[in-house]
Formats: C-alpha cells, structure tokens, sequence
C-alpha cells in the first residue's frame, strides 16, 4: 500500500476521533473540492482503513467500537426518527425491555408520554431519561456499571433479566451483515440482548442504514427472529429478502412524514 498523504492521514485521524466523517464537512475544511475528498475517501476505503457510508465514511474497525458520545451524534435525526416510530408501536399498558444503545435512548425519549408503560433496562441512560415520566415504571438491571456507556452487562443483569416475561423488547445493535446477522463488539452484551430477546413476546429491531456497512464480532441473534425491524433507509436486497422470507415486518421512516405509517400499537 503506498503511503497516505498528508491530507488522507488528517482525514484518518479525524474519522479515528469523532467515528465519522463526511464529504461536505471535509471539502470546507481542507478548502478542495468534493470530487478531491471522495477521492481520497475511496483510497482510504480501499485501503481497509475506513469504511464508505452515504455522504462520507465510517471508522473500519471490527474489534471495538466506536465511542459512546461519539455514536449518539453519527445519524442522530434517523436515530430521533427511528425512536419515534418504534414508540409508536408500543400501545398503553405494556411492558417491555430496551438494552443499551443511543437509538434505544431515542425510543425511551419518545416513550415518555406513554401511559401504564413497565420498561426494563440494563441501560442507565435510558433510566435516566425516563425516571421523570409520570406514567412510566422504570425497572432497571442490577450488576457491575459499564463506565464507558452506562451498560449493565454481567451476569447478574442476565440474571434479573430472566425473571421478566416481557410484551415487547426493543433492542438496536451495532451492525447487520449481508447474512441477516445482527452483531455487537462485546459478549458479555451480547449475551443480555440475547436474554432480552428470549424473554419479550414481541421484538422490535432499531438500527440505522450505517449498520449495514458496518463490521462487528459477535452474533446476537438472526434477523428472522424478531417481528420488526425499524430503519431509516431501504435495506439492501438481501436483508429485504432475509424478512420477507422469514415474515419480518420493516418500518422506513426517512422523513418525519413517513412516521404517519406507524400508526397502530402492536397488539
């Protein structure tokens, strides 16, 4: 491989800071043009040290993940978005189980003015956000905090988590490959999210296009085995294939409108 310009080498070190970054900012900042930066962007994907998304590229790593503060800023108004419409299909009276992730975080921010709702979490923020709705029980996972993101995810939150027979669980993930696989960078919350799957009724996938670009280590679970996926984008063909074949309802919600289609609760 030949060696990075000066240029390509900032551009790394910013994608390796903030986890992302994308054609429009960069141009402006290093004053060429788009055409320049998307070239240098392929050279660097091609280079395995970053990977292309819509309008930039994503940090490539496949062991560890990107920074938690980070990821609540990359695609934060699909997140936003995509919180609203899972939400949205959580009718009054229920009870579900959200794991630890910025886009379930968006779901618990949309879920506040919900009605009769338990909500079980191994995710601090999540509490936090919805310790003040007047009309929602939080229950949250006992075990040893994760300092990097506020994540509960020994076993004694898979424990406590075993007790509960849920009607819904929401969970996200940190990547989707082309095989319907649905993966995360540490087991330990891996094996939680896969507790939270086993013991909800009905489960909703929340996670946005950058997922399918994405590579991650360790399975949580298939895509046949939850009943909706809410996304932000069109999936690629061969994960519409994966939920057509095994029944899984997609939800898109690209723009505010689009959540006008995610009217009725799940029953």
């Amino acid at each position: 491989m030949r060696p990075l310009s000066p240029r390509q080498a900032d551009i790394l070190g910013i994608a390796k800071h903030e986890g992302r970054v994308d054609v429009e900012s960069l141009a402006a900042s290093f004053q060429v043009t788009p055409q320049t930066i998307r070239k240098d962007l392929n050279e660097l994907c091609e280079a395995q040290e970053l990977q292309r998304v819509h309008g930039g590229a994503v940090y490539a790593s496949s062991t560890a993940n990107i920074g938690y503060l980070q990821r609540r800023v990359l695609a934060s108004e699909s997140k936003r978005r995509i919180g609203a419409a899972a939400a949205r299909l959580i009718p009054s009276n229920a009870s579900l189980i959200l794991n630890i992730g910025t886009t379930t975080e968006q779901v618990a921010h949309a879920l506040k003015s919900h009605e009769g709702l338990m909500v079980v979490t191994n995710n601090l923020n999540v509490a936090m956000i919805l310790y003040d709705a007047r009309s929602v029980e939080v229950v949250v996972a006992g075990g040893i905090m994760r300092k990097s993101d506020g994540g509960i995810v020994d076993s004694a939150a898979v424990d406590f988590i075993r007790q509960f027979k849920s009607d819904f669980a929401i969970v996200g993930t940190s990547a989707i490959d082309e095989d319907g696989w649905m993966l995360d960078f540490d087991y330990r919350e891996v094996r939680v999210a896969q507790t939270i799957l086993r013991q909800a009724r009905k489960r909703i996938l929340v996670a946005d296009s950058m997922k399918f670009s994405r590579p991650a280590p360790v399975k949580i679970g298939h895509l046949s085995e939850v009943d909706v996926f809410v996304t932000d984008e069109l999936p690629p063909q061969a994960i519409r294939e994966i939920c057509d074949r095994n029944d899984v309802q997609i939800e898109v919600c690209q723009l505010d409108e689009d959540l006008e289609r995610v009217t009725a609760p799940l029953g």
